[in-house]
């Protein structure tokens, strides 16, 4: 595995646990539910260079996707 497949692994699992803890939702449970959003899709995508920022940063990206506020993320 790769440097990178362990950065998104690692911001994965702290982005599951940080919405595992605001939504109730097990660890696995958040994962899954993480796992099936265009922020989670970003990470993967070595232009958005996504998986180099804080779990802080991808989850309040999260956080905006689920309000549909993905104009806040794509402003320059």
């Amino acid at each position: 595995m790769n440097k990178i497949h362990l950065c998104i692994d690692a911001l994965s699992a702290d982005v599951a646990d940080k919405l595992a803890q605001e939504s109730g939702m097990t660890i696995t449970e958040a994962l899954q539910a993480f796992m099936e959003t265009k922020t989670y899709a970003l990470l993967f995508d070595s232009n958005s260079l996504l998986y180099l920022e804080s779990a802080e940063y991808v989850f309040d990206m999260l956080q905006a996707e689920k309000r549909n506020d993905w104009e806040y993320w794509t402003e320059e």
